[in-house]
């Protein structure tokens, strides 16, 4: 059965914005794929019925998923019939996609609380799949259909949420031009997922594409490049880290977590506390998280602040900056993918 129920599907595509489709037939090649769009953020993941076999590549690839991944939703495009529909969801598939809409898939889903993303192209296609239950539409060939059909049709009918695939690319321009025009996320194939990166083992490249695809996207929303503060750094005495994080805990029931160099205490609600072990002769550092690391770099250097050297590192980018606010507190420069 599927990990993630359908609301929280629903909810995760419309915080990213983007969702990367592939098909491979190599169950290794298939699991550095999706490593490379988790590291660069793209948490929900398409992978096509394509080839022989492909049920079988998509259930080994979805058991290493719920293993690997906390946070990773996997599901299965293409899909023009329940029977394949039902196939993929008892292989744990999280959501359907497919080029068609067809009403007997969408029973199944709703059946099994599995999101159904059907492909439709004309106004009456997209509200009778919307009477069917479905959240998402997909747009399909967006090639033919362009960003103004969905300008167009959000004014009469300003609820829907609609979903681009087969004729977006993967660059700012494009991705700016849908979701400017009011696509609610965009679905990108073999122009984010290149044949010549994957043929070339650069998932690296892979990985930073979607990072530059999901700025794109949050950039056409209007979403600020400094979002607020991530969390507050507090230099605690020597041996005292541990005790302080405790105290927090205790305190104002928050959760504790170590790591390797500090503590972390932190509630339900945003920012977190982090109590460095090692004491300095600062006091305190206050982290603000980024949506673009290297758009705020830049913009940081362009307002004369100077920065520390950079660290980036599986799932953070950060810098310092070298000169302390006018409190004396130091600033600490973070991004993290969505």
């Amino acid at each position: 059965m599927a990990k993630f129920m359908r609301h929280e599907v629903i909810g995760r595509i419309l915080e990213l914005g983007l969702t990367p489709i592939f098909y491979h037939g190599d169950l290794e090649v298939a699991k550095k794929i999706v490593q490379a769009c988790a590291d660069g953020g793209a948490k929900v993941i398409e992978f096509t019925n394509r080839g022989d076999f492909a049920y079988q590549v998509f259930s080994e690839l979805n058991k290493w998923c719920n293993r690997e991944f906390e946070d990773v939703i996997l599901g299965v495009g293409s899909v023009i019939d329940p029977a394949t529909a039902a196939l993929y969801i008892n292989c744990g598939a999280n959501f359907i996609v497919g080029p068609i809409f067809n009403s007997e898939i969408a029973k199944l889903c709703n059946r099994r609380k599995v999101a159904y993303i059907p492909g439709c192209a004309s106004p009456s296609e997209i509200s009778a799949a919307e009477e069917m239950g479905c959240d998402i539409v997909k747009i399909f060939p967006g090639s033919r259909l362009k960003p103004d059909f969905i300008k167009a049709l959000l004014g009469p009918c300003p609820w829907v949420k609609l979903m681009p695939t087969g004729g977006v690319d993967a660059t700012r321009e494009s991705i700016g031009a849908w979701i400017k025009a009011g696509a609610a996320a965009v679905g990108i194939g073999s122009r984010l997922i290149r044949k010549d990166l994957v043929k070339a083992g650069d998932f690296e490249a892979i990985t930073k594409k979607v990072e530059e695809c999901l700025w794109w996207v949050q950039e056409a929303r209007g979403t600020p490049l400094f979002l607020g503060v991530e969390h507050v750094g507090i230099y605690s005495e020597e041996g005292l880290a541990a005790e302080t994080a405790e105290w927090y805990a205790k305190i104002f029931g928050f959760e504790k977590k170590e790591g390797r160099t500090s503590f972390f205490a932190s509630g339900r609600g945003p920012g977190r506390i982090e109590i460095i072990k090692e004491p300095s002769a600062e006091k305190c550092h206050i982290a603000i998280r980024v949506s673009n690391f290297e758009a705020a770099c830049e913009y940081l250097k362009k307002m004369g602040i100077e920065l520390e050297e950079p660290k980036i590192g599986k799932g953070y980018k950060s810098v310092f900056l070298k000169n302390p606010d006018p409190a004396g507190n130091r600033i600490h420069i973070l991004y993290l993918p969505p």
